[in-house]
């Protein structure tokens, strides 16, 4: 008999169509939920599941007593209860390295498209608007040879220096836990407390992890910390930012404009006040969302699930203390 399980949302077709030759395969989509009574009977005789963003507690563990791994289709994991799938032996994988450079043009994107106010005036040109020569209140900001002030300076946030540096001459400044000498000899990146990055930067971009310790820790001290002129960048988790603290940060000037491609809540709620604000540009979480590269994810985790329910150690396991043979 084949092992069962569930695909959850944002794997590959081609990739369910080869788990199906190994695997009996449930497929849900994302608003599907503990409490369908369908999913609960996949749950409860299911080996292991693959899949984006489903939260994956104690309540769904408790519901799911033949599971042996959940593979996750994304490098971040703050979805999964790692400590509970730890104590239950359950495996926990995730997707890292292959979407470094493909989330890194994406965040660097946004921070030009910000800085050159690029969706407000596409909106100008396709709305028949241009009827006259751009005025100096519609230009936006120079990026090149600016200061660029990234806090988590971890594989993507190497590569957004990367394209800072070399591409555009920037000046790196970094916050990290820890210092990365490597970063600072290739890109002649600095390393700064919090608030001397915040007070110095041009350009403030976040790439942390989300964890209750990161839970908005920029918020209204730290937007006032950073130069009027600042522009903020988030491309890590929603949750690291106090959304409020923004949108007056924006309406009242302390910041220039903003560039974010993650919200506390997802999809956002339309009535987010900050969608109103012309000085922010807004994107629905496309940080990795390139068809190559969600082909390249789907397959690791595919690897990942296919590994663990085979006996052999997954490529990218989280939890070691679960592997069987610890």
């Amino acid at each position: 008999m084949k092992p069962k399980i569930i695909v959850y949302m944002r794997v590959d077709d081609r990739v369910v169509k080869e788990l199906e030759k190994h695997f009996d395969v449930t497929c849900f989509q994302h608003h599907e939920y503990l409490g369908n009574p369908a999913f609960d009977n996949a749950l409860k005789e299911a080996d292991g599941i693959i899949g984006l963003a489903l939260k994956v507690t104690k309540e769904i563990l408790d519901v799911a007593p033949n599971l042996k791994v959940v593979s996750n289709v994304s490098v971040g994991y703050d979805n999964l209860d790692i400590k509970e799938l730890t104590k239950r032996k359950i495996m926990a994988t995730n997707t890292p390295g292959i979407l470094n450079e493909t989330t890194a043009d994406a965040i660097f994107g946004l921070l030009i498209a910000t800085a050159r106010r690029i969706p407000e005036l596409d909106y100008y040109v396709k709305s028949g608007q241009w009827n006259i020569s751009l005025q100096p209140n519609q230009y936006g900001v120079d990026v090149h040879h600016k200061t660029l002030g990234i806090i988590g300076l971890g594989n993507i946030g190497q590569a957004i220096a990367q394209r800072a540096h070399f591409g555009f001459g920037m000046n790196i400044l970094y916050h990290n836990r820890s210092r990365n000498l490597e970063a600072e000899r290739t890109f002649g990146a600095t390393y700064c407390e919090l608030n001397d990055l915040l007070a110095q930067s041009d350009f403030v971009c976040l790439m942390i992890p989300a964890t209750k310790e990161t839970e908005k820790m920029i918020g209204q001290n730290e937007f006032r910390a950073m130069k009027n002129s600042a522009i903020f960048i988030n491309g890590s988790r929603g949750k690291n930012v106090d959304e409020e603290a923004l949108y007056d940060a924006l309406i009242n000037k302390e910041i220039y404009a903003a560039g974010i491609d993650v919200f506390t809540t997802e999809p956002t709620d339309p009535n987010n006040p900050l969608l109103s604000l012309k000085n922010i540009v807004t994107l629905p979480h496309i940080g990795s969302s390139t068809t190559e590269c969600e082909y390249r994810m789907s397959k690791l985790a595919a690897q990942n699930l296919c590994a663990a329910l085979a006996g052999q150690k997954p490529p990218s396991l989280l939890n070691e203390e679960a592997w069987p043979s610890k």
